[in-house]
């Protein structure tokens, strides 16, 4: 008996021994590439941005018993917008200049980093990236700084733009191999966009690629920002990524021709930067619709062939479909009122009106300047072949202000009437399946969709809500108190499936009730 327990010792030894190098290695490639249901390691979950989750323990049929696990109040000014990590049992969050590390069973906090008041916009903030044992965080400032997993001491902080000439970052960095990728902001001015990779160990930068010439060039533009994260095929070592809007905003007679590489999805070479193709979304745009919203990849058939596709709803209102080997055009079609473009062109490119352009006596344009789409994560269903988006048709007046000439905004925008409203477009045809109302205005939150064929998302009201993926028909709601303007997530500890969702201030775990 003696000599049983004496082995059983052991083995629990080598048991726990072995749980805490898993414990330790935090966000390995492997946890990258193929993240477990116990972990949400990147902005998107995993690489392909389908914010689809193979959890099925919340189901339609008992959705209507979530309850709330627990509860975080940051006490901060600042809404939540940012998309939670969870590696090892701890999730990371943020809003501008705070990171705060939270117990994903009891929503304990467990440490706090608060980043010096810096200048740059504070508009939000979209979550870290870790890799292995270190997160990496951008500032207001546009310094990209790595700190400890641990316990939240500063590793090294490096500038990746000049603040004082008008740049800012708010992004999620995307982690890729041994490059941590970030973006930058600053489209009130008239400056350059560009992705810049960074070595994970020292800071260091590995390349820089511009979407646009530098400011001054004769005949060409400015912005192309690249303010959100982007995605990745692993197999075919690829990054994805939208790129904003040209400056002067509004203006564009210094700026004739399309204005690559504004507006557009890009395929970059992760290891160097280059350019493998890109897609114009919005030609020559002169209405303030950026192309950042989430490059979705999907693997399937398109028409009867299989393809490995890239979806995007782009905030001018065309929904793409892509064939991500080479950037040609599977499908281009509105999924809302569109009123701007004069159709396609062969190769699938809206071709902008020019009698749609900012004038001085104003143009009634559909979408409005917030887009039919904005930086809400959509999610693409496996289950039910749906790409689900929060979506926002609208109407706006767009004046051309002479007296602003060519540069920043150069112009003006007063938004007529708009709303909410979730849309399942079927991606072989762009022909919506189902909708459902989300209220006047328009809603902020992202979607997550579950294998059980449950979608999680928050309406105009501030209401989290799930509905049925296969017809958009209200399961469960609750009401948060505030303005939901993130994107959910989900995780399984301990046989138990929770749901985060943050709205306002607070960010909330739900899950079914423990037996």
């Amino acid at each position: 008996m003696n000599l049983l327990r004496y082995v059983a010792l052991l083995v629990l030894c080598a048991l726990t021994t072995g749980s805490t190098q898993v414990m330790a290695q935090g966000a390995s490639d492997q946890v990258l590439v193929h993240p477990a249901t116990n972990s949400w390691p990147g902005y998107h979950g995993d690489y392909s941005g389908r914010r689809h989750t193979s959890l099925t323990q919340i189901t339609p049929e008992n959705v209507k018993n979530l309850s709330l696990a627990w509860a975080f109040q940051t006490n901060q000014p600042s809404l939540i917008k940012s998309s939670p990590l969870l590696v090892d049992g701890i999730i990371y969050f943020t809003v501008p200049e705070n990171i705060w590390a939270v117990d994903a069973r009891s929503g304990h906090q467990i440490w706090h980093y608060t980043h010096p008041k810096s200048e740059g916009e504070h508009i939000g903030h979209r979550g870290v990236a870790m890799y292995k044992g270190y997160l990496y965080f951008l500032s207001p400032d546009a310094h990209l700084i790595s700190l400890n997993a641990k316990d939240g001491t500063v590793r090294w902080n490096v500038p990746v733009a000049d603040v004082k000439k008008g740049y800012w970052t708010s992004m999620a960095p995307l982690v890729v191999k041994n490059h941590v990728i970030v973006g930058v902001s600053g489209d009130f001015d008239n400056l350059s966009g560009y992705l810049r990779s960074i070595d994970p160990e020292s800071g260091e930068t590995q390349w820089q690629w511009n979407s646009t010439p530098p400011p001054g060039t004769p005949n060409q533009t400015t912005g192309g920002m690249t303010w959100m994260t982007g995605t990745y095929d692993p197999d075919l070592n690829l990054l994805y990524w939208g790129t904003g809007n040209p400056t002067p905003v509004l203006n564009g007679s210094t700026r004739p021709g399309d204005d690559l590489y504004t507006c557009s999805i890009v395929a970059l070479n992760p290891d160097d930067g280059k350019l493998s193709w890109a897609f114009s979304v919005s030609p020559h745009d002169t209405h303030d619709w950026d192309a950042v919203e989430t490059p979705v990849l999907v693997d399937g058939d398109f028409h009867g062939e299989p393809k490995k596709m890239l979806m995007q709803t782009s905030r001018n209102g065309y929904f793409f479909v892509l064939d991500r080997t080479n950037g040609k055009s599977l499908l281009s079609v509105p999924y809302g009122p569109v009123n701007w473009s004069l159709g396609l062109d062969k190769e699938g490119h809206p071709i902008p009106n020019p009698k749609k352009e900012p004038a001085p006596d104003g143009r009634l344009i559909a979408p409005d300047e917030g887009g039919l789409t904005n930086y809400r994560s959509p999610s693409f269903d496996t289950k039910n072949g749906l790409f689900i988006v929060d979506a926002h048709p609208s109407w706006s007046i767009y004046f051309a202000k002479p007296a602003d000439g060519t540069y920043g905004w150069a112009g003006a925008d007063y938004g007529v009437w708009g709303k909410g409203t979730l849309e399942a477009i079927d991606y072989q045809t762009g022909k919506l399946r189902w909708t459902h109302e989300l209220g006047p205005r328009g809603a902020g939150a992202g979607v997550l969709t579950t294998d059980s064929g449950v979608t999680f998302t928050g309406d105009a009201m501030g209401n989290f809500m799930a509905v049925d993926s296969s017809d958009g028909k209200t399961l469960w709601h609750s009401g948060s108190g505030s303005e939901i303007a993130s994107s959910p997530t989900s995780y399984e500890l301990d046989g138990r499936q929770y749901v985060l969702m943050s709205s306002g201030t607070v960010l909330f775990a739900w899950a079914l009730p423990e037996r």
